[in-house]
């Protein structure tokens, strides 16, 4: 218990001492290296990094036997799971980091590298050209709808007048519901020119269904109320699932799929200009005939 008290004292001091934004560098702090196991050895500023800012000097000391612990724990499986691996089980670890490695290497300069040579922007020719020459790679799977949606509370005044202008998509019906909405309307959706996912829109609805198609069908106006809201939606046009889907509406999924491309050629003429500056520089020197 001795023992004990005195460790968690002298971890409360060190603490207490980079709380206090000791300028000193790790390797001049006395007493910088906390404990070792075989050949591995644990740093203070280690256990201490770990440790949220703010946190309790007991919660700290609590927290710093738990690190500690875990990782002597950890060095000791370690090295029994190394000694009980054959010459070749060692290569063939040896390897597979090696390759992480390198793999880990390539990804965060190529990242790197895309960021600063590529740009995202791109011409609205390139993309409705990309568009138009793989509408096959842009099938909906689901509806898709443009319209207006209303959530109007059923006391509200001039209800049954609103129930007349959102049927129809005129500019003086619009601006009569925009006016009326500012005032009294719970939800104002206008999507009358831009595409949205049918679910999306009848969550909003006290009402379900199982077949999206069939219900637009037979529904462009849908009316339906329950002990507060009014609800109002008016389908101007929709497309089914199946369908090839609208420009508009596939328009970033376009950019990202012309950024794709551009890396993967751009990665491609790298290598290939990398590889041939390197032979004619001598950097690759075969000793036989491949």
């Amino acid at each position: 218990m001795i023992k004990r008290a005195l460790k968690y004292c002298f971890l409360l001091i060190a603490f207490v001492s980079l709380l206090c934004s000791c300028k000193k560098s790790q390797s001049e702090e006395p007493g910088e290296m906390l404990l070792r196991v075989n050949e591995h050895q644990l740093k203070r500023s280690e256990v201490l990094s770990l440790i949220p800012q703010g946190t309790s000097s007991a919660d700290s000391l609590i927290l710093s036997d738990n690190i500690e612990k875990k990782w002597i724990k950890e060095q000791l499986v370690l090295d029994l799971a190394l000694s009980n691996l054959n010459r070749d089980e060692k290569r063939e670890v040896d390897n597979l980091v090696e390759a992480y490695r390198h793999s880990l290497i390539r990804y965060r300069y190529q990242e790197r590298l895309l960021k600063e040579k590529l740009s995202a922007e791109f011409s609205e020719e390139d993309k409705k050209g990309f568009y138009e020459a793989n509408r096959e790679k842009f099938i909906l799977d689901k509806v898709i709808l443009k319209g207006l949606f209303l959530k109007i509370p059923v006391d509200a005044p001039g209800l049954s007048e609103v129930k007349k202008w959102y049927k129809t998509a005129t500019v003086a019906s619009v601006e009569k519901i925009e006016k009326y909405s500012v005032q009294n309307a719970a939800v104002y959706d206008y999507f009358y020119d831009r595409w949205v996912d049918f679910d999306q829109v009848i969550d909003n609805l006290p009402l379900h269904t199982t077949d999206a198609n069939g219900f637009l069908k037979t529904h462009r106006s849908v009316e339906v109320s329950d002990s507060t809201f009014c609800y109002l939606l008016n389908i101007k046009e929709y497309l089914p699932a199946g369908s090839v889907a609208p420009y508009e509406y596939v328009g970033s999924q376009i950019v990202e799929m012309l950024i794709n491309r551009r890396k993967i050629d751009f990665l491609k003429n790298f290598e290939e200009d990398l590889y041939r500056d390197a032979l004619k520089n001598g950097d690759v020197e075969y000793y036989s005939t491949p």
